[in-house]
């Protein structure tokens, strides 16, 4: 196993601190000054390092570029009230990394590589972690194949990255979805609950067609049948029915997600009615058209809370109400924010200070 201990740090000879605008931050367009490496050589992790963010270089025959031998996660580090840099549940992350990395033949990454590799890249860094209200810095580690082979087989040697990213809202007014009852984005058996690429790369094909129609985003459903809601492109899907959270339980198709979870947690604690079993379509239009659906939300963490504004199926579109504050989607936003930045008691452990 690597020793974390001895991670070399290259640093970047100037600064491009000066292209960050906390009040205009497109989301995932500018990147930090440095990212970290380990390569994957002879059974083992090793050659740890973190350099200035530059372009990488890669064989023609990269196994990845041709077999989509990638995984990846997603998290965020925040600016608290006293102005430390937190990330959330980052253990959580580095689980579920893994989890994806059996289904797609990739060596497991160590929890303290990932830990150890994360600090120092965020202490170096820290100055790109932005305190505006709404801003964070997305960190991306992804791990893919590296071999200069073009055969059908897992790849032997790997490399595991992590690159940050300053980042404002990613979905910046509640959001138009469309129900998805042609194509498929998993099946049981699937790479469905993993984080792998090509699983990305299937989906924009039927979402662009969506968005032709106005849509921000597709609500996938089952790809068997296309009568149980699964989850949202970029996040897990919650509704509000007749004051009970609805969700799908995670399974081989669904993403099992952190903020998900995040959300459920607190909702239990808080007393609220939550069920975790299979929702129909049906029951989702039925309700919006008795006005029973009080509301519907994303959660993930590029999106955090994204209210749900209409829902497109077949040729009708149900417009959902307004949220306001009394709606549970903007509570929990209030209460996660508010974990994040020390106002609130972190009773769970979800906070890793830097």
């Amino acid at each position: 196993m690597i020793d974390t201990s001895t991670i070399r740090i290259e640093k970047i000879a100037q600064s491009r601190i000066n292209e960050l605008d906390e009040d205009n931050i497109p989301f995932g367009k500018l990147y930090s000054d440095h990212m970290f490496i380990a390569d994957y050589k002879n059974g083992e992790w090793q050659d740890s390092r973190i350099v200035p963010f530059q372009n990488i270089s890669v064989s023609p025959a990269n196994t990845t570029l041709h077999y989509a031998i990638t995984i990846f996660e997603g998290l965020k580090a925040y600016r608290n009230k006293d102005g430390e840099v937190v990330v959330f549940r980052p253990q959580a992350n580095a689980s579920r990394l893994n989890i994806s990395a059996e289904r797609m033949c990739i060596p497991e990454v160590p929890e303290s590589l990932f830990m150890e590799s994360l600090t120092e890249l965020l202490k170096l860094d820290s100055d790109w972690v932005p305190s505006k209200p709404g801003t964070a810095l997305y960190i991306r580690p992804f791990v893919f194949g590296t071999d200069e082979y073009i055969g059908i087989r897992p790849s032997e040697n790997f490399r595991f990255m992590i690159i940050t990213s300053p980042v404002g809202s990613y979905y910046t007014k509640p959001v138009r979805v469309k129900i998805e009852t042609k194509f498929s984005r998993a099946f049981e058996g699937g790479t469905g609950f993993a984080k792998a690429g090509g699983n990305y790369a299937a989906s924009l094909y039927p979402a662009r067609l969506a968005q032709k129609q106005g849509f921000d985003q597709l609500i996938w459903t089952d790809g068997k049948s296309h009568q149980y809601i699964e989850e949202s492109g970029t996040m897990n899907v919650m509704f509000v029915i007749d004051d009970v959270i609805r969700t799908a339980p995670t399974s081989g198709t669904i993403l099992k997600g952190i903020t998900r979870d995040a959300v459920l947690t607190i909702a239990r604690n808080w007393g609220m009615r939550v069920e975790e079993a299979p929702v129909a379509v049906s029951e989702v239009i039925n309700a919006a058209k008795e006005g029973r659906l009080q509301e519907a939300f994303g959660v993930g963490t590029a999106a955090t809370i994204a209210p749900i504004a209409a829902i497109g199926y077949e040729d009708d579109i149900y417009d959902l109400p307004t949220a306001d504050d009394s709606f549970f989607s903007k509570k929990i936003l209030k209460e996660l924010t508010g974990i994040r930045s020390g106002e609130i008691e972190d009773q769970f452990g979800w906070i890793y200070k830097i």
